[in-house]
Order: structure tokens, then C-alpha cells, then sequence
């Protein structure tokens, strides 16, 4: 028997409750059971991580079987994607498997329903069984097909089989009751005629199963315990319980269905058709966009396995469907990031200060921390010189005295370096400010123990030399849509909503120890935010993705 943590949630209560009545601790199986159609997705990560955290949590073996009984929209490029993302965020997998490994099984299996009596070949018109199927409120009609002989279904489904049917003549359907209350039990369709290859078994097959007598059996084969999905699939759970029923063995464990709530993410969608669909109109580059919701995308914009496993748990499972904001994922990555990123600094738009007390050819290599959240981290060298970069924003020629940056006549502490004093500005033809020309106070560089380096002003900015800085590319995201629920209009497309300034590139000024940076590493520019080196990103020209920024700048 597992050890019943203090706090249970619903799921964790079913298990326990099974293995009172129901099963050994030894029978405890769990799957993740992804459709190889497009790449993982938020929504899916919480998934993952309930079904392995599950296996952890009770040390029982998890599956990862891909349900790919779709030939037209399945790719190998998914599978190998979706095994990529599960194992970035820390899980391993018991066996690997697919729905296609099971096609004979579950053909033999339908063939048995046949000669029982529990399956037939319905040759109408997929928009006269439409018709024929009822409403909620009205019961269906039977098929005029549905009392063809064994005999004569046995030679028609063989025939779908060998590919003698065209695609979209012939369909074989369970034979249950067309005035059942779920419509999901009136004579729901088994199997399909497509002729078209598999990413795995090529053209061995012409017809291939339906999801509902596929995913079911496949969780039967591979003697699943609980079979855990999200609430869109409870009026399925019958359908899965009568077909389970029509293949049991008596020695044999059979699955039970349970569901829980989805959480939806603010400002995305998550459909894979939508996603595809982002694709192809150009408003993302691909799958891995960083604006995406995909875990690759996350990946690839400096999100980290923990920070994606710690929102999932935050947010936990439920039984009512809600929408989670956007900031509370970033709340996590950044909580995350706080501890692991190295402090580094980079101006992302650049105006130039010249000290013009500070001798023209100096320069120094100033120490400093990598992360004063890890003093395993130890110290680099920065440059400094007479020529700084320092953000635009940073300097008013005049303020309030709620502006604690740099300003005409006031003083500002440079990081990890000197105070100096905004003495005047240079501008340009049309008035603005190209340069601040400043003074220093030699004897106040940090820590070095003088009594000018221990006083006291309001603020601290973050800078690079001009003379050592080198330039690099700036993606800046903002959410891909503007508003919360981007499907919340039925009379105007998802794209409608699409944030045209999702994207803002720009050339910023980096400290120079950067230029060695390789591809997914992850740096915090001192008082901006979190920065990922991206996948494209070359030693002669390097690209970072802001990943986020160091407060919520969220509104909603």
C-alpha cells in the first residue's frame, strides 16, 4: 500500500479509494497518450505532469503511448517532438508504445464483434447517418444496414480491410442502441476506410480505428489502471466501459476512466489547429515560436522544466474548468530563474554618458557577484571606462523628486562601480538627447571600503562600456493575444485578436564576457529581466529572447 500523503486532491483520493477496494499497489499503471498531430502545448505539460507525477508518487510504471490511428495528420517529426518535451521536463517513461502497435489486435477484436453480433458495416453516407442519429432530445433510427447477416458484414469489413472499398463508402460501427440517452452509444463508428501511409506501418492498413475503440483497448492491452482525461471526454466514459467489457478476459484488469478540469491559460489557445494555423498566416515562424504556448516555444524563450512543472502543481487539478492569468506562469519562471540565472548586464536602448573627470584611457575590470542568491556562483570582471551606455529611460533632463534615476544636477550610483553626477546633455537637431556628460567620484567604487563608497544614494543603474560592449539582437515578447479568451467572440476568428506587437526587435549593448554565450543559456540583465541565448544565435551575431521580465507588468 503507498503512503497517503497529508493533502489529497480528487485523483489521488480515487486512487486511494481503489486500492482499498479494487487493486494491489502492484496493479497501479498510468499512461500520457498524445496524438503525434502537432507539438505539446501547455495544457499538455499539465498532463504529463499529473500522469508521471502520479508514477513517482506511487511508484508505479507510466506510459508513453502515442494514439496515432490518424494517418493524415500524424508525422514522425511530432513523435520525436513530444518525446523531446516530456523528457526536458524531467520524466522517463516505462515503455513506449502506440496505438499502431495494437492495429491487428484490435482488428481481431472487431472481427469477434462481428460474429457476436456487436458490430455492423453501415453503407450510408456519413450525412445520412448524421440524419439518422437523432438530437439530445430525440431518438435515433436504425440504419438500414444494421441487420446485415454475419456473414455478409465479415466479407464487407475483410474487403474495407484489403483496401477494395473506397475511402468514405463503408464504415463499421458498434451496434448499441440508437435511442440511447448519450448519443455517444448510438451506434458509434469503429473503423474508417483511409487509404493513406502511416508514419509506422506504412500501407499495411486501408482502414484504421476510430479513437473510442482505440484508446480504450490500448489502455486495456497495456493493462492501465486509470485512465485519467480531461472532462470533454466524460460522456465517453460509457462508450469506454461497454467496449472495455466486450473484450475483458477474466484474469485480466480492466481500466477505469476518470476525468478532471481543464486549465486554461490566459491569452493563448491552445487548439494544435489553431496553433497550426498561427503557422501558416506567418504570425509565428513555427512550432517553437517563443510566443507560443508550446513547450518547445517555452523552451526556446528561457522557460525552465521546473518552473513548468512547479505551475502545474501550483495551479493543481480540479473538477470545474478555469482560466489561470498568464502572469502566474510567469510568476513561476521567474521565481525559478531568481535562483539559477547569472546577473549580467546589457542595455537594451543605449544612450551614451561620457565622465568627463575619468581619464581617457583608462579603463578598469571591476569585480562582481554572478548571483548573490548563489555564492557558488563566484564573481566575473566587468570593464569600465570614461564612454558608458546607460538606458535611455534612465535619464530626464528634469524630474520629480519621485525619479531616483539620473537627472541634471543629482547623482546615481553606477553598479557595482562609482557615483556620478549628470553635469549636462548633448542633443541633436531635433532636440534629442544623444549624449549626458557627467562627473565622477573617484573614491566611491563599490566595496572599496572608502568612506565615499559607503554613501548613500537613491538610485543604482545598470551600464556597459562603450569601448567593450558588443552588440546583440533583442527579441521582446509581448502576449501573442489581447485579450483574455481569444475564442470569446463565436461571430469573429481567433486571429481577430492577434497582438500585432507581439513581437519588438531591437540592437542592445551587452557586457562583453557575453559574447562566448551559448545557445540556452539563461542570464538575467541586471533591472530588466531574463534573457535566453536563442537556437539561432552565433558567436559573430548573437540573438536573445527575453524570457520575462523581473516584476509582473501584466494588467489583466
Amino acid at each position: 500500500m503507498s503512503s497517503t500523503p497529508k493533502s489529497l486532491n480528487f485523483i489521488e483520493q480515487i486512487i486511494e479509494e481503489d486500492l482499498k477496494n479494487d487493486y494491489t499497489q502492484s496493479q497501479l499503471q498510468f499512461r500520457f497518450p498524445p496524438e503525434p498531430n502537432g507539438y505539446l502545448h501547455i495544457g499538455h505539460a499539465s498532463a504529463i505532469c499529473l500522469n508521471f507525477g502520479l508514477g513517482l508518487r506511487y511508484d508505479a510504471p507510466v506510459n508513453l503511448r502515442f494514439d496515432d490511428t490518424n494517418p493524415t495528420k500524424e508525422e514522425k517529426e511530432y513523435v520525436d517532438a513530444i518525446k523531446r518535451d516530456v523528457e526536458w521536463l524531467g520524466f522517463k517513461w516505462a515503455k513506449e508504445c502506440y496505438a499502431s502497435d495494437y492495429f491487428q489486435q484490435l482488428y481481431d477484436w472487431a472481427v469477434e464483434m462481428i460474429k457476436n453480433g456487436d458490430a455492423y458495416v453501415d453503407s450510408q453516407t456519413s450525412e445520412a447517418m448524421a440524419e439518422q442519429k437523432g438530437t439530445p432530445t430525440q431518438e435515433g433510427t436504425d440504419s438500414p444496414y444494421r441487420n446485415r447477416s454475419v456473414e455478409e458484414n465479415l466479407d464487407l469489413f475483410e474487403k474495407m480491410k484489403n483496401g477494395e472499398t473506397p475511402e468514405g463508402k463503408d464504415v463499421l460501427r458498434a451496434k448499441i442502441s440508437m435511442g440511447a440517452k448519450n448519443m455517444l452509444m448510438r451506434d458509434p463508428i469503429m473503423y474508417r476506410c483511409l487509404h493513406k501511409p502511416h508514419h509506422r506501418t506504412g500501407s499495411d492498413w486501408k482502414i484504421y480505428p476510430m479513437y473510442d475503440w482505440a484508446h480504450g483497448q490500448s489502455d486495456y492491452i497495456e493493462q492501465v489502471s486509470h485512465s485519467f482525461c480531461t472532462l470533454e471526454f466524460q460522456p465517453h466514459r460509457e462508450l469506454y466501459n461497454w467496449f472495455a467489457n466486450k473484450v475483458k478476459a477474466a484474469d485480466k484488469l480492466k481500466p477505469k476512466q476518470r476525468e478532471f478540469a481543464r486549465r486554461n491559460l490566459s491569452h493563448t489557445v491552445v487548439s494544435k489547429r489553431k496553433l497550426l494555423k498561427l503557422i501558416e498566416n506567418g504570425i509565428v515562424e513555427s512550432w517553437d515560436d517563443p510566443r507560443m504556448p508550446t513547450i518547445s516555444g517555452m523552451r526556446r524563450r528561457g522557460y525552465t522544466p521546473q518552473s513548468i512543472v512547479n505551475f502545474a502543481d501550483s495551479i493543481g487539478i480540479g473538477k470545474r474548468e478555469n482560466t489561470v492569468n498568464f502572469s502566474h506562469l510567469e510568476f513561476c519562471v521567474r521565481e525559478d530563474l531568481n535562483k539559477k540565472a547569472p546577473r549580467v548586464m546589457g542595455v537594451i536602448d543605449p544612450l551614451k554618458v561620457v565622465i568627463t573627470n575619468y581619464p581617457e584611457e583608462k579603463e578598469e575590470w571591476l569585480e562582481t557577484e554572478n548571483n548573490p542568491e548563489d555564492e557558488s556562483a563566484g564573481t566575473r570582471k566587468v570593464p569600465f571606462s570614461r564612454e558608458l551606455y546607460i538606458e535611455k529611460e534612465d535619464f530626464r533632463e528634469e524630474a520629480n523628486r519621485k525619479f531616483f534615476r539620473l537627472k541634471l544636477g543629482k547623482e546615481v550610483r553606477l553598479k557595482g562601480a562609482y557615483i556620478i553626477k549628470a553635469e549636462s546633455c548633448v542633443k541633436d537637431e531635433n532636440g534629442n538627447i544623444t549624449e549626458v556628460h557627467c562627473t565622477y567620484d573617484e573614491d566611491s567604487q563599490s566595496g572599496s571600503g572608502t568612506e565615499a563608497s559607503k554613501r548613500k544614494v537613491k538610485g543604482t543603474l545598470h551600464w556597459v562600456s562603450v569601448k567593450h560592449s558588443i552588440p546583440a539582437q533583442v527579441n521582446l515578447y509581448d502576449r501573442l493575444f489581447m485579450v483574455e479568451n481569444p475564442d470569446q467572440d463565436k461571430e469573429k476568428d481567433f486571429l481577430d485578436f492577434v497582438n500585432p506587437n507581439s513581437l519588438e526587435v531591437i540592437t542592445a549593448q551587452i557586457e562583453p564576457g557575453l559574447k562566448h554565450a551559448k545557445q540556452g543559456e539563461i542570464f538575467q540583465f541586471q533591472r530588466i529581466g531574463y534573457f535566453c541565448v536563442d537556437k539561432t544565435s552565433t558567436q559573430d551575431n548573437l540573438v536573445f529572447n527575453k524570457t520575462v521580465g523581473l516584476r509582473d507588468s501584466w494588467k489583466g
